[in-house]
């Protein structure tokens, strides 16, 4: 099945945000867009958990990313508005130094990081597309601390089209537009990749073919479009109908 590019994807071919990072090419053209930087590659790691001990407070990170130089990406979808983001964001980066850098270590070692909310609301009030922040003297804005980290916040409600690249207004209406059906669909979507993940380990038992018939059967059951299962399973529209008239 021929590669979709992310301004063609929707939720009903990935279903999630983070089914759509988990992709390299994906993950590095949204991180090229959202930061206008030049990324040769990515290293994605989804839902990344960082536990450091059961009395302090661990975290889930939706999308952990790494590229060639070793710089790390953190990339959070925000729906909706909650207290303390920035504050956060702080110890989301904390997380990830103590992950990075290991005992006996040099501080010099801590490559640089971001991390990114992509939030359905405006978070600052500015109508901005974006928010970067990083580290600067108060007393001079000449002496940036160097500390290599960055955070942002993009938008999907900023008014500033004339500040961001096309490219990136073009993805976060797409989000924008997108949000909506991902509310209302990410539980049953959710439920329903754990069944394909076992559908699947079951076909590597019993046969492949039986194995769709049994998949594409309880997907019907649910409702799922033609498009959408043939999607999921990456076959054709004859192989489905084949499928279909023989379960």
């Amino acid at each position: 099945m021929q590669k979709r590019c992310l301004s063609d994807l929707t939720i009903k071919n990935d279903f999630m945000f983070g089914a759509v990072m988990i992709n390299p090419e994906n993950c590095k053209e949204f991180l090229e867009r959202a930061l206008e930087i030049e990324i040769d590659r990515v290293d994605v790691s989804r839902e990344k958990s960082m536990v450091y001990h059961p009395d302090y407070k661990g975290i889930r990170l939706d999308v952990y990313a790494k590229d060639e130089n070793n710089t790390c990406y953190n990339v959070e979808m925000q729906m909706t508005k909650k207290p303390a983001l920035g504050r956060r964001s702080r110890y989301y980066q904390s997380q990830m130094d103590m992950d990075i850098l290991l005992s006996g270590r040099e501080y010099a070692e801590l490559p640089d990081s971001y991390v990114i909310f992509i939030c359905d609301f405006d978070p600052f009030g500015e109508r901005k597309y974006r928010y970067t922040f990083q580290m600067q003297c108060k007393e001079s804005n000449q002496t940036p601390l160097e500390d290599g980290r960055r955070i942002v916040f993009l938008s999907t409600c900023g008014e500033n089209e004339d500040e961001i690249s096309k490219e990136l207004l073009a993805f976060l209406k797409f989000v924008k537009a997108d949000l909506k059906e991902s509310r209302e669909m990410e539980e049953r979507f959710m439920t329903l990749e754990e069944m394909l993940k076992d559908e699947r380990k079951e076909g590597l038992k019993e046969g492949t073919v039986k194995a769709q018939k049994r998949i594409v059967s309880k997907m019907l059951s649910k409702g799922l479009s033609d498009e959408e299962i043939m999607e999921l399973c990456d076959i054709s529209l004859e192989e489905l109908e084949n499928l279909k008239n023989h379960r």
